[in-house]
């Protein structure tokens, strides 16, 4: 053979392996975009929130070719934030639901015939605030409190667990993976208590609550299942863990040559799959979350404040509702996988 036909050779096969390369580009693009049009659909107006958020995380936007110089961080003050910046008043959300968290974070508690279960703490600052002055406020007594459920184990949700079980002597939840988080963290945490399990029944008088182990936002995530009622109309009321994919932020807390990003936007993929199941087998028909920009807290609080009798409960947002919540998250996880590849 020539030299002038092997280098006619050799440049149409880089030619050929550049097509190649470029074509299973485009096709991973393609994937990424179908998924992420995939969630904006299902999100629609009613989960912009939750969509702006995760799907940003999955697929950043592209850089810049000559990134801006980055600002000086500002020096935050020690201590806790001023309270202006995080108090929000407690809210009746159903007969036996109530709204006692912060502006941004949420602790729903859960009255029963014998008793409150808590779903997640909030911070140490602000829980004696939130929680204590909260159930006062609304005529409860916090020394009613027998259970605590923390979703995870990051300290905006566990962070206040220390002081209700040193002070109403409540019982902490944690599925086993997120106590062992607790232990390697420096935040105030509570002594180890009670270890929840997928599929785990948690009675309290009248009311059982299901919890379940959806690993993604961290590997003991909890999310469950709550029945409520409203004006005596029963509903059930589906509680959404753990949401943003901190991996993409934070990778230094979750990556590992075991772990890569792409293990934890499938685990988090499987786990909505499988409580988008679970939640339709049981008729969820609202979605509350941690976060109150997430399950759109930040509107429906105050669409409660003018509901007048006979209007519809703005968390009743049907079984449809709860479906396309969880498919949003899940397509952005998907999202994210597609853009690994």
């Amino acid at each position: 053979m020539s030299t002038g036909l092997v280098r006619v050779t050799l440049a149409a096969g880089a030619i050929v392996a550049a097509l190649s390369i470029g074509t299973a580009a485009a096709i991973a693009q393609s994937r990424v975009e179908a998924h992420v049009a995939a969630a904006k659909a299902a999100a629609g107006t009613d989960f912009s929130g939750v969509f702006n958020r995760i799907c940003t995380e999955a697929v950043p936007p592209a850089r810049a070719a000559t990134p801006a110089a980055p600002r000086p961080a500002a020096q935050r003050p020690a201590g806790p934030p001023p309270r202006e910046s995080w108090h929000a008043d407690p809210v009746k959300v159903f007969d036996n639901l109530y709204f006692l968290g912060q502006t941004e974070y949420s602790v729903w508690a859960v009255t029963t015939s014998a008793g409150i279960i808590l779903v997640d703490a909030i911070f140490d600052y602000s829980v004696d605030d939130e929680v204590s002055g909260g159930l006062r406020t609304l005529g409860l007594d916090p020394a009613t409190i027998k259970y605590v459920v923390i979703s995870h184990g990051h300290s905006d949700h566990s962070g206040g667990a220390k002081f209700l079980q040193d002070r109403y002597n409540a019982h902490v939840l944690l599925a086993a993976a997120d106590w062992d988080l607790l232990d390697k963290s420096t935040q105030t945490k509570p002594k180890r208590d009670m270890v929840a399990t997928d599929g785990q029944k948690l009675t309290l008088g009248d009311t059982t609550l299901t919890l379940y182990n959806t690993p993604g936002h961290t590997m003991g995530t909890l999310s469950t299942l709550i029945p409520v009622t409203d004006h005596g109309v029963k509903h059930v009321a589906a509680h959404w863990g753990g949401t943003a994919f901190n991996w993409m932020a934070g990778p230094a807390a979750y990556i590992t040559p075991e772990r890569p990003a792409s293990f934890w936007f499938q685990t988090y993929s499987n786990s909505a799959r499988r409580f988008k199941d679970i939640t339709a087998k049981a008729g969820a028909d609202v979605l509350i979350s941690n976060h109150t920009i997430f399950d759109g807290s930040k509107t429906k609080i105050p669409a409660l404040a003018r509901r007048k009798p006979g209007d519809p409960n703005p968390y009743v947002i049907g079984k449809d509702g709860v479906q396309r919540y969880l498919t949003t998250v899940d397509e952005c996880a998907q999202a994210g996988l597609a853009n690994q590849r």
